[in-house]
């Protein structure tokens, strides 16, 4: 595939992504001008913003085993946006907590993330993610070197931390934490699997032909 087609493919994909990742939160701004956010508007909020945070988190944690699975590189140029946006969405959720549902009221929100469990892991986890948002841009990784591989690992933590704020939360049906606590499972088993063992092989025509090689540099998540 020539350079300049794979430049174009490059800037299509990330601009679909791009808009697949902001369509939620039309979705969600429509329902609320709408008036379909339920009884509970507040709470409907909160909960879409988390799914759709941890959602999007899972996603980018799948990345690198997809590229080590595939050897598509090319999928590596597209975490950092899809991390930044799982973080925008858990921003949206716990600001919608702090200032919509609980209006910004600093002493009772304190005893309340010391008091409630579940509470106490979703804002720990969200603390947690602050300086991995902050640290993922290529000047960072260059400035930080061997310890950046170290410090974004703990995303596993946070994503962690949010399925078990999610599972005590929902506390009734819990079919939809347990499916992102068996893919965050599944990605930290495959982070154990030898490389030479999930290296894909040299000749890969069907892959290159569907998704370019990357030019950009990737790192392990």
């Amino acid at each position: 595939m020539p350079a300049i087609g794979a430049r174009a493919w490059r800037r299509t994909a990330r601009a679909l992504l791009f808009l697949a990742c902001l369509a939620p939160l039309g979705v969600l701004l429509a329902d609320g001008l709408g008036g379909r956010l339920g009884a509970d508007p507040i709470r409907a909020t909160e909960l879409r913003t988390g799914i759709w945070g941890l959602t999007i988190l899972v996603v980018t944690l799948a990345i690198t085993p997809l590229r080590r699975l595939t050897g598509w590189n090319v999928l590596g140029g597209y975490r950092r946006m899809l991390g930044l946006f799982a973080f925008a969405y858990i921003t949206l959720h716990f600001l919608t907590w702090f200032g919509v549902d609980q209006f910004f009221a600093i002493r009772y929100i304190g005893k309340d993330i010391v008091k409630r469990p579940y509470i106490t892991v979703g804002f720990a986890s969200f603390l947690l993610m602050i300086p991995l948002a902050f640290t993922s841009s290529a000047a960072m990784v260059r400035r930080l070197g061997k310890r950046w591989a170290p410090l974004h690992s703990l995303v596993y933590l946070a994503a962690l931390g949010g399925i078990v704020h999610f599972v005590w939360e929902v506390k009734a049906d819990l079919s939809e934490p347990t499916r992102y606590a068996l893919v965050l499972v599944g990605l930290l088993l495959l982070r154990f699997v030898p490389r030479r063992l999930v290296r894909p092989r040299a000749a890969r025509p069907v892959a290159a032909a569907v998704l370019p090689p990357s030019v950009e540099p990737t790192r392990a998540a």
